[in-house]
């Protein structure tokens, strides 16, 4: 059977230092050497991102920037002459064999487009997404919307032209999304334009449930979840709303709803959440708020549960292993604690809170040794992270004066 000829579109502005890193994730993602053009659409870079992008064998056009990401993508997809599109942005990398991985779907003749399995790096409580971002080149496939553009309107009408089409998910991560990373995270002018977009798009089309459940979610992340609310309680009312997002906007009414004290309205979103046909991968961020809100709310073992299911679905979700450790703490396992919060910082060790849960636990089994090595390590992540916890862990563990005198932390 014929390879597959792949085409990988980017657009970017000024990424010299992020592009290098993506573009450097392709040979081991793909050894067979699939992708055999790289279209780069430039919008204004004023570093050194296109020189890179050439020296790196990317064809590089320019595009004037209208605050339009469908329009940019649209053009840089017009320039492609392979079999599918693979659609990246800079802060993104493959995995090492995600494309051989793919090899079995790549080559079904009636599959139009292969949701991917994205890893959110830094992205504490919803480590996993799914992104359409490699689909056949079909001259009825384009981007829509102008923000959170994607193709997945105009897929929904081509299946309905042309139904023997299929839309698959992959099972296993194809990319890592490194844009939750400290230091990465939007400005507030970058919030300020998704807003202005979303508000533009959503006046022109009301009932539209998914913008309804971006839009949504950004007003309670500025801290205005009552309009958040309203906004996510309209999108569950389109009459043609998708699965994953119904799942969004029942994850976010209970994420609002318990940030106003709301704690009966925000068990029964996460329920429904949970109950939404999308991977369960994708609701481990559901499975550990409620688990959380359970627990606060004294039903401990009803808590264990959820996280245990978090953890079988991914035994890599930090979180879930942090957040039993605290779990089992409360109800005095220090053994089963002590486990679990090592697991996690297996998985994160940079994470100074898990080092600080830690380090309280062994002081509890009677580790002295062990425990101030935890605190140390806490102090040390807390001085480049948050240098104020720093000091405010010191003065506590000073105050209870349980190390001795001139070995102090």
């Amino acid at each position: 059977m014929t390879s597959p000829r792949i085409s990988l579109c980017m657009i970017v502005k000024d990424e010299a230092e992020a592009l290098p890193i993506c573009l450097g994730s392709l040979a081991a993602a793909d050894p067979e050497g699939w992708i055999t053009e790289r279209i780069i659409l430039d919008t204004g870079s004023s570093d050194e991102t296109v020189a890179i992008a050439e020296n790196l064998n990317c064809q590089v056009f320019h595009y004037e920037w209208n605050d339009d990401f469908a329009a940019a993508r649209n053009s840089c997809i017009s320039h492609v002459t392979g079999d599918w599109l693979l659609v990246l942005d800079a802060d993104e990398q493959l995995v090492d064999q995600a494309l051989s991985s793919l090899k079995p779907l790549l080559q079904q003749p009636n599959i139009i487009a292969i949701n991917l399995l994205r890893q959110e790096v830094g992205a504490a409580q919803s480590p996993y997404s799914m992104v359409s971002r490699l689909f056949r080149r079909h001259a009825e496939l384009e981007f829509r919307r102008p923000y959170h553009a994607m193709i997945d309107d105009s897929m929904a009408e081509l299946l309905q032209k042309e139904p023997d089409w299929k839309v698959v998910d992959a099972s296993h991560v194809a990319i890592r999304h490194e844009g939750y990373q400290a230091g990465a995270i939007a400005a507030q002018n970058k919030f300020t334009r998704a807003r202005q977009a979303m508000e533009g798009f959503l006046k022109d089309n009301p009932k539209d449930g998914y913008c309804c459940a971006k839009l949504g979610a950004l007003y309670g992340e500025q801290g205005n979840w009552s309009r958040g609310i309203s906004l996510l309680n309209r999108g569950l009312k389109s009459t043609e709303l998708d699965a994953p997002s119904r799942y969004e906007l029942h994850y976010h009414l209970a994420i609002g709803h318990r940030q106003l004290g709301n704690v009966e309205a925000s068990a029964q979103a996460y329920q429904a959440a949970l109950e939404v046909a999308v991977p369960d991968i994708i609701k481990l961020g559901a499975f550990n708020n409620f688990a959380s809100l359970l627990q606060a709310e004294g039903l401990p073992e009803m808590a264990r549960s959820l996280y245990e299911q978090a953890i079988a679905i991914d035994p890599n979700f930090a979180t879930a292993h942090y957040n039993l450790g605290k779990l089992k703490r409360e109800q005095g396992d220090l053994a089963g604690a002590i486990a679990a919060y090592e697991t996690a910082l297996s998985l994160t060790p940079e994470a100074p809170e898990i080092h600080q849960n830690l380090g309280v636990a062994l002081l509890k089994a009677g580790a002295l040794d062990q425990s101030r090595t935890a605190f140390e390590q806490a102090i040390a992540l807390y001085e480049v992270q948050q240098p104020s916890q720093a000091e405010a862990l010191r003065r506590q563990l000073g105050e209870l004066n349980l190390f001795p005198p001139g070995q102090g932390l």
